[in-house]
């Protein structure tokens, strides 16, 4: 029995969202027609691609051959259409972008927006979590870290440089004694990440200085940008979202300034993927203009 397409882009869909119901909406299908294709193509090519449990399905070894070579005909199936269908240089099919949660919030939103309103036949899914994408499990067609991964078969393309600031609600900042000089801060609550939470070296902002404890803490930027509006202390903000809170203020910004980077990773089997690098070409155009817009205004 030779796997048809229907079988393969259920597999995926199944090895993407690891539970039948959550494929079935993805593929827009019943569960039970999902669940029958992913077992009529593990019949047709005399494997197991799944471990089947309570909690979902996981990959198992022979699966996870088989994804990489799924991906690559999913590809080609929708290189395909955009070829037969006369679109040109629009895009179309689905992208799912991994974030971290501070540029999925404050940045990809309305760079994406702007993606998709010149192509009206392309999905945009944007994945803001507080951690590291595995592309090798294809959680992702593309992620945005702020660190260069020094492992993998990757391809990495550095974005742009964005800065941050230590920053203060105005409320908080006329209860609270006066900041002019670093050491003052000592008599200041901070707010900033869960330090045993901090999944990448480079936001861990704190390190080094006598500002290590953390009062009010989070795992996401955005809650501790919510916190700093919300007058509950100090804290390291990027300018980029500093447009968006415009009842913070910088502190000390020519003592304390901090400069960190972007970068594009997508898997090294996606290199000749032409849709995935025309959006990634359009990501990186947008990011770039959007952070000079918004630091501009911080």
């Amino acid at each position: 029995m030779t796997p048809n397409w229907d079988d393969m882009r259920s597999f995926l869909a199944v090895a993407r969202a690891e539970t039948l119901s959550a494929a079935a909406s993805l593929l827009k299908a019943d569960p039970a027609t999902v669940g029958r294709r992913v077992a009529r193509l593990e019949e047709a090519l005399d494997e197991v691609l799944f471990v089947k449990s309570p909690q979902g399905y996981r990959l198992t070894a022979q699966g996870q051959k088989l994804l990489s070579h799924a991906v690559r005909l999913e590809q080609t199936m929708l290189d395909a259409r955009e070829d037969l269908g006369g679109q040109g240089s629009e895009l179309s099919g689905q992208i799912r972008l991994g974030a971290p949660d501070g540029c999925a919030n404050f940045l990809l939103p309305q760079v994406c927006a702007a993606i998709t309103a010149e192509n009206p036949d392309l999905d945009i899914q944007i994945v803001a979590l507080p951690r590291i994408f595995n592309l090798s499990k294809r959680e992702a067609d593309m992620a945005i870290t702020v660190s260069r991964p020094e492992a993998g078969r990757l391809l990495v393309q550095k974005l742009a440089d964005y800065r941050l600031h230590l920053a203060a609600a105005e409320d908080y900042l006329a209860k609270h004694s006066p900041i002019s000089s670093m050491a003052e801060l000592s008599h200041h609550s901070f707010i900033g990440y869960i330090p045993d939470m901090i999944f990448d070296k480079e936001l861990d902002y704190l390190s080094g200085t006598p500002f290590e404890r953390v009062r009010l803490a989070s795992n996401s930027a955005s809650v501790q940008l919510n916190a700093m509006r919300q007058g509950g202390g100090v804290g390291v903000v990027h300018d980029f979202a500093l447009p968006a809170a415009p009842n913070l203020r910088k502190i000390l910004p020519d003592v304390f300034s901090l400069k960190r980077s972007f970068y594009l990773i997508r898997h090294e089997d996606d290199r000749r993927v032409a849709r995935l690098s025309r959006f990634a070409e359009s990501l990186s155009e947008g990011i770039r203009r959007e952070l000079v817009r918004l630091e501009a205004l911080a």
